[in-house]
């Protein structure tokens, strides 16, 4: 058994033994019911609202498998962080208890170093530039990666770029940033993105950081529009800079376990699932982009668009410092891959 997945389990049954039980029964009953019926349920959670476009392709996903599998397979949705926060989804992953997740790539440089990638600042272009990536072989690279840690990586959802705000003070360099606290996710790329730029990363669990802003635990975060407009932070930071420092996709998680259970026809029906519903999200994604950003304006919000040279020039070191490194490599190969033109549509 794999060290990391043990050190997991006896976390989780630490911080929350009731849980872990009250799962670890569920899903056996629910895997009991449904071999009765001859339906494989496949239990889903996340830690974001339902109007969000993520919760939203989740859903078309659920839709798309019933279709392929003639109702034999489902997806059960659990929004909002019922089931516990990111980690602890993904430690009931890891042994088998949820089937499904989603999370942002930068947590899981914990478990794939070269998931650092995307946590480094201005590595892409542009939107086509990270789709040639995440479509093509490093993209997929990444994802199987995910395996020796009993993770399943099945697609990666538009998440689009990320960007400061703040409660009480204007952003326009990153001089502006000094003596500010930021919040980001645990992950000690962005750990170092925000320390090179001036800041103070303060990494915080998604679900605590309204509060976090609240109490001026940090005085700041950094994300996308929609995340922004969704989380309601807008009623907090009235200053969000579209410095747009970095392409963070999101990832679909499957338990490794869960997956290898499955008949190859079953994983095929999931994979077509997922294909239709990242086709679906990066649809919504920048009209929910644009959408937030107008909705947060008529919140009192300023948006402001930034010089971003000076931010490039400052996080540069960052870049430097990995050359002779495989991620280095890897960050080199990504930054000299010509963009190919994505075309995509839902399989019928």
């Amino acid at each position: 058994m794999n060290s990391t997945f043990r050190q997991n389990v006896r976390r989780l049954a630490q911080r929350q033994p009731i849980k872990l039980l009250v799962l670890l029964a569920s899903s056996w009953l629910l895997l009991s019911c449904s071999q009765q019926q001859d339906v494989v349920t496949l239990r889903m959670g996340h830690s974001l609202d339902q109007e969000h476009v993520v919760h939203k392709a989740m859903v078309k996903m659920a839709e798309r498998l019933a279709f392929y599998s003639n109702g034999s397979m489902q997806i059960r949705i659990y929004s909002g962080g019922q089931l516990g926060s990111e980690r602890e989804l993904v430690e009931l992953l890891q042994i088998g208890s949820l089937a499904m997740t989603k999370v942002s790539a930068s947590p899981l440089e914990g478990f794939v170093p070269q998931m650092k990638v995307f946590s480094l600042p201005y590595v892409f272009r542009d939107s086509a530039h990270l789709w040639t990536v995440l479509d093509g072989e490093i993209g997929q690279q990444l994802l199987d990666a995910m395996s020796p840690v009993r993770l399943k990586g099945l697609g990666y959802y538009d998440a689009g770029s990320r960007s400061f705000y703040t409660t009480q003070k204007e952003i326009h360099t990153p001089a502006d940033l000094k003596g500010l606290k930021f919040r980001v996710p645990n992950s000690q790329t962005s750990v170092e993105m925000v320390q090179a730029l001036g800041g103070a990363a303060t990494p915080v669990d998604w679900g605590e950081l309204y509060t976090a802003l609240q109490q001026g635990v940090v005085d700041g975060a950094e994300n996308n529009p929609p995340s922004f407009y969704l989380s309601r932070h807008y009623e907090l930071s009235k200053y969000y800079i579209l410095d747009e420092h970095s392409s963070v996709p999101d990832v679909i998680l499957m338990s490794q376990h869960i997956w290898d259970h499955l008949t190859s026809e079953q994983q095929g029906w999931v994979q077509l699932a997922m294909h239709d519903s990242i086709v679906y999200q990066k649809a919504l994604w920048q009209q929910a982009s644009d959408d937030a950003l107008e909705k947060v304006k008529a919140h009192g919000v300023q948006v402001i668009y930034p010089d971003k040279t000076p931010f490039v020039k400052a996080v540069q070191p960052l870049h430097d410092q990995l050359k002779g490194t495989a991620l280095g490599d890897l960050l080199q190969k990504i930054k000299e891959m010509p963009v190919a033109t994505v075309n995509g549509g839902a399989h019928e």
